[in-house]
């Protein structure tokens, strides 16, 4: 069965950097387009990054020029580098495959990584 396996999260001060990691099986990594996503208490599940299968990026305003996506299709790969983040990047990161659109995840959710910024 194809999954997702995030990690990477932890606590950080405000201006500091994570590289979180996302590791996918059961599906051919090279072919599907990945996303990152973050739920924060009360609050709905959104994306913060996208990458597709020829590595072209896109990212929403909150984090744009801070979060960096990329992937390694020879380990299956994808990992998300965010720097100077802010108290507000606090929440639990995801990260899921998808075909047409991000807003439609392909796999089942994975467990997240939880990314805790504060002094």
């Amino acid at each position: 069965q194809a999954q997702v396996v995030e990690s990477g999260g932890g606590l950080v001060q405000p201006g500091g950097s994570l590289r979180l990691s996302c590791v996918a099986s059961g599906l051919m990594f090279r072919f599907f387009h990945m996303g990152w996503y973050r739920q924060a208490p009360g609050n709905q599940r959104e994306l913060v990054a996208s990458i597709t299968e020829s590595e072209m990026t896109d990212y929403p305003d909150a984090v744009k020029g801070r979060f960096t996506c990329s992937r390694d299709n020879g380990k299956d790969t994808v990992y998300l580098q965010m720097n100077n983040l802010k108290p507000e990047d606090t929440a639990v990161y995801f990260c899921n495959a998808y075909v047409r659109s991000p807003d439609v995840p392909t796999l089942p959710w994975g467990q997240g990584t939880q990314v805790t910024v504060s002094s």
